[in-house]
């Protein structure tokens, strides 16, 4: 019986977000109390138990979204993806240009929130097509593959931050891990993809056609950009590096670890950016200020839905519901890992979201990361390939590429929907072959 409820509460939240058309944080406080009373809690309970969820599920993801936020913010208003790319096409020279561009998709995707990422480098895959007049898709293909990864594998990007937190997953070596999955996955679902598709005819928006570029001496630095985009990938990162490498204790390892926390390390990133992209740039820190604040705005709902997701998790939690779902799925032959990935997929085709797909598979898979041994970190990246597969209509990334792309319904299933499948099917092969080994 607790089974049947659970997944009648997640076909009501199917049916107010996708028939009703109802917001997702609103539907999913409406299903955790449905849930909560069907189970048998008393209201009061139920109240208090959604409440202790949402409190739980934002305590790390304010610092580490609101601070990635305005990174975001400062990395896309200075000019650094421009720079990132104009410097990589010219090493790279125009046959490779594709690798250019996904490498820079991917450097600006790790501090950005996809659509951000999204809009920013649109642009500037237009300006290279008509330069070197070189296939849309051949170049725009590696690019969102990029930012798809990005999205769906790493920290500090909202739903691998939110699942890390509720499993007590290090989101250090989940950072490490997903970016050697990433590695593979973007190579599939990009260079390799692009070249079956050489004969859709993908034409730029036309608002972006001639459009000019801003000059280079406009821009910042190279390594400016580089360093200011990735500097919490590169203090996260060596804080689990030390932790391995160093023993116990030690000085340096204490200063890394110190350094190297998620909150700590996203502010010092900050810190820097505004300095670099900011104030050397000649803006006024009332300026910058108010450019950060507004950054914000664009997260709010993110938390929202976020935290909604979290009240259900702990609704199922304090109800026994969780506990009931992990010994059933403790006796199923099918690898944890793989569970994941599953039901991760089937909510993502479901509600098109791969946020709330890969937060509502989390609350559903806790007791069985607890009670299975299962490595916590690919268990994130397991679920955040899975939320990324089979993306259609209802996801709003399949409309933006549609229209940014001048394509029909049906060549962005060829495109955009089978690029999707392609990061999540090499995601979970990638996930697969690194358990072996960690």
């Amino acid at each position: 019986m607790p089974l049947v409820i659970v997944v009648l509460g997640i076909a009501l939240l199917l049916v107010l977000i996708l028939a009703l058309k109802l917001n997702s944080f609103v539907a999913f406080v409406i299903v955790s109390l449905a849930v909560a009373l069907g189970e048998g809690m008393a209201l009061d309970a139920a109240v208090v138990s959604i409440e202790k969820g949402i409190g739980d599920t934002l305590g790390i993801l304010v610092l580490i979204l609101g601070l990635g936020a305005m990174l975001g913010r400062l990395v896309a208003d200075s000019g650094a993806a421009q720079r990132i790319t104009s410097s990589l096409t010219g090493v790279f020279g125009i046959g490779r240009v594709q690798w250019a561009l996904m490498l820079t998709a991917f450097i600006i995707g790790v501090p950005l929130f996809y659509d951000v990422g999204f809009v920013i480098m649109m642009p500037i895959v237009f300006a290279v097509v008509a330069s070197t007049k070189v296939p849309l898709l051949y170049v725009g293909l590696p690019t969102l593959a990029s930012l798809s990864v990005t999205h769906g594998y790493l920290p500090p990007h909202p739903a691998p931050t939110a699942i890390a937190a509720s499993f007590g997953a290090d989101i250090g070596k989940t950072l490490i891990y997903g970016t050697i999955i990433a590695i593979p996955a973007i190579i599939v679902a990009g260079p390799i993809l692009s070249r079956g598709l050489k004969k859709i005819d993908a034409r730029p928006m036309a608002a972006f056609a001639g459009a000019p570029s801003a000059s280079s001496g406009d821009l910042p630095g190279f390594w400016t950009s580089v360093l200011s985009s990735l500097m919490p990938v590169l203090l996260i990162g060596a804080a689990t590096v030390a932790d391995f490498a160093l023993p116990e204790g030690h000085a340096l390892g204490r200063v890394l670890g110190w350094v190297g926390a998620p909150p700590v390390a996203m502010l010092l990133s900050l810190l820097l950016a505004v300095c670099t992209l900011g104030v050397a740039r000649g803006r006024t820190m009332p300026d910058i200020m108010a450019s950060l604040a507004h950054s914000i705005s664009s997260l709010t709902m993110v938390l929202l839905i976020i935290a909604g997701a979290g009240g259900l998790k702990q609704v199922m939690v304090d109800s026994g519901v969780s506990r009931y779902i992990g010994e059933l799925l403790n006796h199923s032959p099918l690898s944890p890992l793989f569970l994941g990935w599953l039901i991760a997929a089937i909510l993502r085709v479901a509600v098109g979201s791969a946020t709330v797909a890969g937060i509502t598979t989390a609350g559903i898979l806790l007791p069985v990361v607890g009670h299975s041994g299962v490595n916590r970190e690919l268990m994130v990246l397991a679920i955040g390939s899975g939320s990324l597969m089979l993306a259609h209509v209802n996801d709003g990334g399949f409309w933006l590429v549609k229209e940014y792309f001048n394509l029909s319904i049906q060549d962005t299933f060829k495109t955009w929907t089978v690029m999707e499948t392609a990061v999540g099917l090499a995601g979970l092969a990638g996930v697969f072959a690194l358990s072996l080994v960690v």
